[in-house]
């Protein structure tokens, strides 16, 4: 890939993921702060991977905005490009675990912060002067953040970066589906490279078979180079082409949280992607080993609360490929 600055840089919200945490002596529920977002949550494990990112975005000029400013420094990305709102405090998530594994959601951006990124905010040099350029459709659901992602995708495309999408749908924060299908059909007429979740390919396709549902996805946006499908348990495929490869879940257990598993498993495949390229990716084999990296890394995510902050270590996912090669 061309010489940048950056190999990633991403736009999107950033904000405090308040996970469960026990009861209190008095019975009360205890949440941890943990710093997320699923766009900065990408670049957190991109970054564990050695890679140089930046990321774009807007927080409240409060306590939970300096806390993330510190996660992301901490975490290795630059965060020379997020702005602060004088008034519109940063938004807030709190984060239920389901008896079946899912989370449910309750999101405290009405507005939030990250809603009130203007692309006059977003700086257009650190847009251009990266190799990929991810975002997702939080950064889609109002204005002005809107306008601001689509201006920052179009410079993007300018300057000759890749760009990457993960739906990453979230109901609740749409004013109607309809929106959303419109908003993730923009998404998706854009990118070179996507994540996409079991149900975000129903939601767009209505097909309940991932294949079925990806060829649909191909042939409605030819310009999706990868298409990548996360199915939780069920494991991810990956279709570059007319290749499809399937590879199924660790069933390992010591699930504690999967916030941050999709977006874990997006930053192994755009690391694949900047050190392989999109054209060597032409078999089996290729899209066997990145989608047996990225699954182990979700998988490790998983295992502690929260993101950012959560994000597993090379030699740890090494690890853990040696280990389940041996059970095999």
């Amino acid at each position: 890939m061309q010489s940048k600055r950056f190999d990633v840089t991403a736009l999107g919200e950033l904000l405090i993921d308040f996970t469960e945490s026990g009861l209190s002596e008095q019975g009360n529920a205890l949440f941890e702060a943990n710093p997320g977002g699923a766009p900065c949550n990408v670049l957190a494990m991109l970054a564990k991977l050695g890679r140089k990112t930046a990321f774009i975005g807007k927080v409240g000029a409060d306590q939970f905005g300096r806390r993330l400013r510190r996660a992301g420094e901490g975490a290795g990305i630059c965060m020379d490009g997020l702005a602060e709102d004088k008034t519109v405090p940063t938004t807030l998530a709190f984060v239920h675990k389901l008896e079946n594994g899912d989370r449910d959601f309750s999101f405290y951006r009405g507005p939030g912060a990250d809603r009130t990124l203007t692309a006059g905010e977003v700086s257009r040099p650190i847009v251009e002067d990266c190799k990929i350029f991810h975002f997702g459709t939080l950064s889609l659901t109002h204005e002005p953040v809107r306008s601001a992602t689509q201006a920052a995708l179009a410079w993007a495309k300018d300057a000759g970066a890749l760009i990457s999408f993960d739906p990453n749908l979230r109901p609740p924060l749409w004013d109607n589906l309809e929106t959303a299908r419109e908003q993730i059909a923009w998404g998706l007429a854009q990118c070179d490279v996507l994540k996409i979740a079991d149900n975000e390919l129903e939601f767009m396709t209505r097909e309940k078979d991932f294949h079925k549902g990806a060829a649909i996805l191909q042939q409605q946006y030819p310009n999706i180079r990868l298409l990548n499908v996360t199915a939780g348990p069920g494991g991810s495929y990956s279709a570059c082409g007319e290749l499809w490869v399937h590879l199924p879940g660790l069933a390992l257990g010591g699930v504690v949280d999967t916030t941050g598993a999709g977006d874990t498993f997006c930053a192994c495949v755009l690391n694949t992607v900047l050190k392989k390229g999109l054209d060597a990716l032409n078999s089996e084999a290729a899209l066997g080993e990145m989608l047996s990296f990225a699954n182990a890394a979700a998988y490790l995510v998983t295992t502690k609360k929260g993101a950012i902050r959560s994000m597993p270590e090379r030699m740890q996912i090494e690890a853990l490929l040696r280990m389940t090669a041996e059970i095999r």
